[in-house]
């Protein structure tokens, strides 16, 4: 079974042609209203009848309040990865953290080279689009200027910044084999179309970018699955893909999260009514149908164990693992300077860690708080569920403090190369500070598990409401491991984000 476990999304791929704009801006509000999770805008800057992508999703952010928003694909000879990576960052800070950077490495070389960008041949095009994402991730990451010499893309000291709120995906649009293995590698997120890429056709592209991501020492359910599909409603189910009432949609597109890991649906829509049925009966049925077989699955696994409870052995497993790493007596701790010879703009600057710290702490009272209206049955546990996964803290190296994240990546050696570039650069502003970030990176790890524990006893709590004890069990463990994490944190970072002037 290829699912992922991952929540699914639905959405809106736009053609974004220039005559059709205000219908655009109705349907991209039209999306937001009906609870869809995303809307994809295509990018052929080439195009003279189209808009600009970035132009237009920079008006959809502003139209638009909840619903995600990422080019699909950004043709990337014709942006350049420095200012694309400003470009996105901007975005997601100016819509609250809603952007998502789908990337192709081109095509239809002639208007590119028309428009004065490169032509690329296709060797090429896959080794500009890796040394871009080295660039885009540069960027993002907080530091001195950032130098890498590519053979496509130079930064020499350019300076990182701003910073997005949210780490933002990077999906990249990938069909033929060094493309699939470069996103196993690198990307966060694929995206093939099903006018390319059949049904039929995403077993054998999923089975070599499963591969490049366990060669590379990941796991492939960390990549995303982001389909964008094209198909008619009819009264009878016809031959071929999504040719059918919503029903035969529901079916073959939940055989798809089943079968192939897809997560992520995103309809190419021009009708307002196509996109209201997709959004109020298809995706529904979807993740109704794929809830049933996960939870099928569940039941065979619990059944399979020695242990039925898997409430309580997630539970002790992440109860066993937490007093080691959070040990107060093995913390690493460095010696404690003056607070009172920083200026007020210094301290100002490590006072931003404990505001993301406090948004954190308010996010744990949230929960709390929904527990009890279950125990009371105000609400139900899916709704408790779903909560949880829209927390900041579920993205826990980003969320745990930017500047801790960065320090984090760094000092693993296996990352990315942006990351083994620049940490000398930062290990020189203050080479003790090593332990602790890997102490606090232990402890992201920690934390990442009593999540995943709490949302094992959710989902058992949805199938048996008496279960409510284990998911208490579960918040009262992350309270205990996430407020002592916060604190040593901040007892050990605030001073010197404040004194090395570092900007989180």
């Amino acid at each position: 079974m290829a699912d992922f476990g991952h929540d699914l999304w639905f959405g809106a791929f736009l053609r974004p042609d220039a005559a059709g704009h205000h219908r655009i801006v109705r349907q991209a509000v039209l999306a937001d209203e009906l609870g869809l999770d995303v809307i994809g805008v295509q990018d052929h800057p080439y195009q003279p009848s189209f808009l600009d992508t970035w132009t237009l999703l920079s008006v959809l952010a502003a139209r638009t309040e909840r619903v995600r928003l990422f080019p699909d694909v950004a043709n990337l000879p014709l942006r350049p990865p420095a200012v694309l990576a400003r470009a996105a960052a901007s975005l997601d800070i100016l819509s609250g953290g809603r952007v998502e950077l789908g990337l192709g490495a081109g095509a239809f070389w002639d208007g590119v080279a028309a428009m004065g960008g490169p032509r690329r041949d296709p060797g090429d095009a896959v080794e500009a689009l890796e040394e871009a994402v080295a660039v885009l991730r540069a960027l993002w990451t907080p530091g001195e200027g950032v130098r890498l010499d590519g053979r496509h893309y130079r930064l020499e000291g350019a300076r990182p910044g701003p910073f997005p709120p949210h780490p933002i995906g990077l999906w990249i649009g990938a069909y033929k084999r060094r493309m699939l293995e470069l996103t196993g590698r690198l990307g966060d997120g694929w995206v093939p179309s099903s006018g390319y890429a059949a049904p039929e056709d995403l077993g054998a592209m999923t089975a070599i970018l499963d591969a490049a991501a366990e060669r590379a020492g990941r796991d492939p359910a960390g990549i995303r699955r982001v389909y964008n599909i094209e198909g008619r409603f009819s009264g009878a189910a016809g031959e071929g893909f999504l040719n059918g009432p919503p029903a035969v949609w529901a079916e073959q597109l939940a055989g798809l999260v089943r079968d192939h890991g897809m997560s992520v649906f995103v309809l190419a829509v021009d009708d307002d009514r196509d996109l209201k049925v997709f959004a109020e009966e298809v995706a529904p049925a979807v993740r109704e149908a794929v809830a049933r077989e996960r939870g099928r699955a569940d039941r065979a696994d619990r059944a399979g164990r020695a242990d039925e409870d898997a409430v309580a052995s997630a539970g002790h497993r992440a109860a066993a693992s937490a007093p080691a790493v959070l040990d107060e007596a093995t913390r690493p701790r460095l010696p404690k300077r003056d607070p009172a010879a920083l200026t007020p703009q210094q301290r100002a600057a490590g006072q931003r860690l404990v505001l993301i710290h406090d948004h954190l702490r308010r996010e744990l009272t949230q929960v709390r708080d929904a527990l009890e209206q279950v125990a009371a049955g105000r609400s139900d546990a899916a709704a408790l569920r779903s909560l949880i996964n829209e927390l900041t803290m579920r993205q826990n190296y980003w969320t745990l403090g930017t500047f801790c994240a960065s320090y984090c990546r760094l000092l693993t050696t296996h990352h990315t190369i942006e990351d083994e570039h620049m940490f000398p650069m930062l290990a020189a502003a203050q080479a003790s500070l090593a332990p602790v970030v890997e102490r606090l990176e232990q402890e992201h790890e920690v934390i990442a598990e009593v999540l995943t524990g709490l949302d094992t006893a959710l989902v058992a709590m949805i199938e048996d409401p008496d279960r409510l004890d284990g998911v208490r069990a579960q918040v009262d463990l992350l309270s205990d491991v996430l407020l002592s994490h916060l604190r040593y944190e901040e007892e050990e970072l605030v001073e010197p984000i404040s004194r090395l002037g570092l900007d989180i």
